[in-house]
């Protein structure tokens, strides 16, 4: 039987995930040798939510981490909950500011996919959407990776990422995908109107059929041996010049 509980462990992922307020808390489990502020901080926050905190021997956290850095705290939780990505489309239009929506195609690293949500909630993304199959998903791991951001984020989940973009152009959003090969330097874009950024998985980038739906592929130019960068540092260059552009800040 599947299990139907999450298990988050490290410090970011229990104390962001008890301020955000999404996920169900069965319990949680701290090393009776961790004492401090920050283990104070989650006492306080799962006193307040009626959550029993159970003081363990660290020897257990080992054993339900298996020997990871669960800096020692964990807890059981209900799992991250997600949003179709229907919804965006229905949000989206003429008659609303412009959007900036964030499309993870395919990247199935659970690190890079962390990173990304983490500096989409910083450069002010308004919708993350993530494919239902062939990619990592909002994982116990990816919100360590992000040092629990990821609790804080709506992610709506994609099963059909060229239709999806299909629906958005009818809505008025412009769809940029982001490639190694594109014929439009990313600084050289209009990237103020409503907006939808592809970021193309590790491997293989952005789909062929994904790509078709593509208004513009733009590229970030480089300069050196190395043309090619890890995708969420790509991202994140890609995410912050749409903030510069709407911001109003001169190259």
């Amino acid at each position: 039987m599947k299990d139907k509980t999450d298990l988050l462990f490290g410090f970011h992922s229990v104390y962001e995930a008890l301020r955000a307020g999404k996920r169900t808390f069965s319990g949680i489990l701290m090393s009776r040798k961790k004492t401090g502020d920050r283990m104070e901080k989650i006492e306080i926050l799962a006193k307040e939510r009626g959550i029993r905190v159970e003081p363990v021997d660290p020897a257990i956290l080992d054993k339900m981490t298996e020997f990871s850095n669960h800096q020692g705290i964990a807890a059981r939780t209900s799992f991250f909950p997600v949003k179709s990505a229907m919804d965006v489309v229905d949000r989206v239009g003429p008659e609303t500011s412009p959007c900036f929506i964030l499309v993870m195609e395919n990247i199935e690293d659970p690190h890079n996919l962390g990173a990304l949500i983490r500096t989409a909630l910083s450069a002010g993304v308004d919708y993350l959407l993530i494919p239902k199959d062939r990619s990592a998903g909002p994982s116990s791991t990816v919100s360590r990776t992000s040092a629990g951001a990821m609790e804080h984020a709506d992610i709506y989940m994609i099963t059909n990422t060229a239709a999806l973009l299909r629906a958005l152009k009818e809505k008025g959003v412009w769809v940029f995908g982001l490639d190694a090969d594109g014929d439009r330097s990313l600084f050289d874009a209009d990237l103020k109107g409503p907006t939808a950024l592809v970021i193309g998985g590790e491997n293989k980038g952005v789909r062929p059929l994904v790509k078709k739906e593509c208004d513009f592929l733009l590229s970030i130019p480089h300069k050196g041996r190395i043309n090619s960068l890890n995708a969420s540092v790509a991202g994140g260059i890609a995410m912050y010049e749409v903030l510069r552009q709407r911001n109003g800040i001169p190259k």
